[in-house]
């Protein structure tokens, strides 16, 4: 029943989007109407000319060329008429899934990061491609049918009961039984379609990480497990695919037989009618009538032809729509502020938060961070680093308590404010496939070149830049230059020194270069963040040693805080970190 629901929901949803087009519509509705009626008086001059052939020698060539002449220009009218409805179709199909797709997108910006956490990038893609194009393409196939389709069945019945009620009748006999096909055969093979879609959604998933990550499936030999586990979901799309194929690859020929069943009644019952006379059948009639019942049940049979591409679509519509239904990130206030003219006050206070109810992370967290000073964070994998960092950008918000930056609590300044504040340089590093200028641009469009090269110079990074033919023109990422992981980091460090972020956030910043261009790093970090706030996430404890304040997490709670100094002193859980890094000389 909810699948019944979700089917017409879709149906429903997905309305709008076509009606955007109301000149277009109005349109082919007229075309539809044009092609209809052409089409179904072409079969009747078809029986008028048969009739002017009544025997040998007795045929009436001068009205019978002038049907010919009116054919031709009822066929031309049909012909055009067709091809203007395909072309109107093809552009609102893809239009109207173009507004879609670009809805989704926007929709997709606006949902909260744990819809990421916890979504397969793969499956997201293929719900914009595979789905998608789905849809187009059914759209296009169904808008193609409907307008002249439905036209040509209305006139023709019109046309059958003028030329006769009975054997109208006859044709009219096949046409639910086409419908109830359908019908069955729809129903029984959608929920086949729709966990088919499911299933490239998986296999999108899958291919997509493991192409992104050959490096580590080689490095551990995962190429048969990865090909095993790859065969394993191809084998159930296989599976469910064919059983959706061959259960909706029955409605087209099981139509099409009840379809040639009311043809040959057409033509038995029309023959023993003309037999006996007096009922008014001639055989220019039962020719007529044997084209109209093609003609009456020929849209009916179209659609069943193209069931799969409509129960596709529809299990994409569903996945599109169950999308666009996720809730979006929760709106800013409506008294929220502008965070303008930062000092870099940080508080947070008796702050509490889990990602499940049941598992508790952080509890009464509670830490003040002054002006320009530089706080690292430190723990074990799983001590909560990364979360503060997700909080204090409220990519996630607290459960209680609050976070304030210059006094004022996070929740009541725009999200965009308060992360156009904040420089972040993450240890995954990410490069857009464009120009170098491009990318070192991405924080800041208005950047100069001459920014842009002051910034490679504190990266480390503008000789090699300058060996390049085309420099800041060069395109980097999938279809551009190659880069070796500790180039890319350097080039994301660049770009977030162009932003010049009043606060900055490092998580493992340098943790994919060496030793000596780590420390000049950290001097040009030091040279861009003097008097900013600034927060360090380091397994390094080497490139912390001059924070101001080392803050040392464990299961979400302050074991320890105090400068690089005061804690080794302390002979506690930092020292025991420290010492696992180093030798007991160097300490």
């Amino acid at each position: 029943m909810n699948k019944r629901k979700n089917f017409f929901r879709s149906l429903k949803s997905f309305v709008p989007y076509l009606m955007a087009y109301p000149k277009e519509l109005i349109s082919a509705v007229l075309l539809g109407l044009a092609s209809g009626v052409t089409s179904v008086m072409m079969t009747y001059y078809i029986g008028v000319a048969v009739d002017q052939m009544a025997d040998q020698g007795q045929v009436d060539f001068p009205h019978l060329f002038a049907i010919l002449r009116l054919f031709a220009g009822l066929f031309l009218v049909t012909v055009l008429s067709q091809y203007l409805i395909q072309r109107i179709g093809n552009r609102v199909a893809y239009e109207s899934v173009a507004k879609l797709r670009d809805e989704t997108f926007t929709h997709l910006n606006q949902l909260p990061l744990n819809y990421y956490d916890q979504s397969s990038q793969g499956d997201i893609v293929s719900r914009f491609t595979n789905d998608m194009d789905n849809i187009s393409t059914a759209v296009s196939a169904v808008f193609n049918q409907v307008f002249s389709g439905m036209t040509v069945v209305l006139v023709a019945l019109v046309f059958m009961l003028y030329l006769s009620p009975l054997l109208t009748l006859v044709v009219l006999v096949a046409t639910p039984i086409i419908f109830l096909l359908t019908y069955i055969v729809a129903r029984t093979s959608q929920k086949y379609f729709t966990s088919q879609q499911k299933i490239v959604g998986q296999i999108s998933g899958f291919v997509t990480e493991m192409v992104g990550n050959q490096k580590i499936v080689k490095a551990f030999q995962r190429e048969a497990v990865n090909q095993h586990n790859f065969e394993t979901i191809n084998q159930e799309l296989y599976v469910r695919g064919q059983k959706a194929q061959f259960a909706s690859s029955l409605t087209n020929p099981s139509s099409r037989f009840v379809d040639h069943l009311a043809y040959l009644m057409v033509g038995f019952v029309g023959g023993l009618l003309a037999l006996q006379g007096g009922h008014g059948i001639t055989i220019g009639i039962i020719s007529s009538f044997t084209i109209y019942s093609s003609q009456f049940t020929k849209p009916f049979i179209e659609l069943s032809g193209i069931t799969i591409q409509l129960q596709t679509a529809v299990a994409g519509l569903d996945r599109s729509f169950e999308l666009l239904d996720q809730p979006i990130e929760k709106p800013d206030a409506a008294d929220a502020e502008q965070l303008t003219k930062v000092k870099g006050e940080v508080v947070f206070d008796q702050v509490y938060f889990s990602y499940r109810p049941n598992q508790k992370l952080i509890e009464d967290f509670n830490l003040t961070v002054q002006p320009g000073e530089t706080i690292a964070i430190v723990g074990k994998t799983g001590a909560g680093k990364s979360t503060l960092v997700n909080l204090l950008m409220r990519f996630y918000e607290v459960d209680q308590g609050q976070i304030r930056i210059d006094g004022t609590d996070i929740r009541q300044i725009t999200r965009d404010s308060l992360r156009k504040n904040f420089g972040m340089v993450l240890q995954e590093t990410w490069l857009m496939d464009s120009s170098l200028r491009a990318n070192l641009r991405y924080g800041r469009k208005e950047a100069s070149d001459e920014e842009i090269f002051a910034a490679l110079k504190d990266a480390y990074m503008y000789e090699f830049v300058l060996r390049l033919p085309k420099k800041l023109d060069t395109v980097v990422g999938e279809a551009g230059l190659k880069l070796s992981d500790g180039q890319r980091q350097l080039l994301t460090i660049a770009r977030t020194m162009i932003s010049r972020p009043p606060m900055l956030i490092l998580d493992e910043a340098t943790s994919s270069v060496d030793t000596l261009t780590e420390q000049n790093i950290q001097q040009a970090f030091l040279n861009m963040m003097e008097g900013h706030t600034s927060f360090v996430i380091a397994h390094r404890l080497s490139t912390i040693k001059n924070a101001d304040k080392i803050l040392v997490l464990d299961q979400g709670h302050v074991v320890e805080i105090g400068s690089h100094a005061e804690l080794l002193k302390k002979d506690g859980y930092y020292h025991r970190l420290y010492q696992a890094q180093f030798s007991q000389q160097e300490i």
